[in-house]
């Protein structure tokens, strides 16, 4: 099958004008009319996910986050990123990023994220000028209120979270939820403004968590934790639209923070 079969398909669901204007989305390596026999899908690209895809016979692989943002300037393995690039091209490995066209997709990420909590009756959260039904981030509702513990196990639990970092829980249950996978800081306002008892996103900062100032509260899961169900989410678009087509998730897609606990 052509790239170009499989990309498109990716595309139909999240078009590339919908990417941010700093993102590198698309195809970064290889051609639209290249042949490739199976894909992998992955957060990142790094040595262990293309070792997994030449294993595994996957010329193909695709990641939420691109591998290259800025211009390189040369291929001499002197970097994580230079040394990736440089393998996959001699190795004849393509690679395609689907970022923050994803992002702001309809039933995109933030629309799986609050799937897998529980959330329902979505809306987004920062709509595009351009279209209301594209955006970043979601808020919408839990069938009830839930304590606001009960609800940060619940996030434990259904995400594999090994960390939940959040401001003072000032609400004693929640019920409106709003939610941005990937850096949200800068959603905070939207998510007051929706009136939301609690925002879930990650990256903040330390004075991030003093913004919400007794409105609501604000929790960050971690960048990769909120982003690992791009892995599901592609999936299941090639999947339902390329009967034929062998992809496989991932076994080595891992998280480049740690903790110590």
């Amino acid at each position: 099958m052509k790239i170009k079969d499989i990309t498109d398909v990716i595309e139909r669901f999240a078009p590339l004008s919908y990417q941010e204007s700093y993102d590198n989305a698309g195809l970064i390596v290889g051609r639209p009319d290249d042949e490739v026999q199976r894909a992998l899908l992955a957060v990142d690209v790094t040595d262990e996910v293309l070792d997994e895809a030449e294993r595994e016979g996957c010329d193909l692989v695709i990641t939420h986050h691109p591998i290259i943002f800025h211009a390189l300037k040369r291929f001499n393995s002197a970097d994580a990123v230079q040394r990736c690039v440089e393998r996959a091209i001699r190795r004849g490995i393509a690679l395609y990023a689907c970022h923050t066209n994803l992002d702001s997709a309809p039933g995109g990420m933030s629309w799986r994220l609050a799937a897998m909590l529980g959330i329902g009756e979505l809306r987004v959260l920062q709509p595009s000028a351009a279209d209301p039904q594209v955006g970043f981030g979601v808020v919408g509702e839990l069938p009830e209120p839930l304590p606001t513990e009960e609800f940060l196990r619940r996030m434990q639990q259904r995400l594999g979270l090994k960390v939940v970092r959040h401001s003072d829980l000032v609400r004693p249950q929640v019920r409106r939820i709003a939610l941005c996978t990937g850096a949200g800081a800068s959603l905070m306002e939207e998510a007051r403004r929706s009136g939301a008892d609690l925002y879930v996103t990650a990256d903040l900062k330390y004075n991030d968590f003093m913004l919400p100032d007794g409105a609501f509260v604000v929790v960050d899961i971690g960048h990769f934790e909120s982003e690992y169900c791009a892995i599901e989410l592609i999936f299941e678009v090639l999947s339902k639209n390329l009967l034929t087509f062998a992809v496989r998730k991932s076994g080595y897609s891992r998280n480049p923070v740690n903790y110590f606990v």
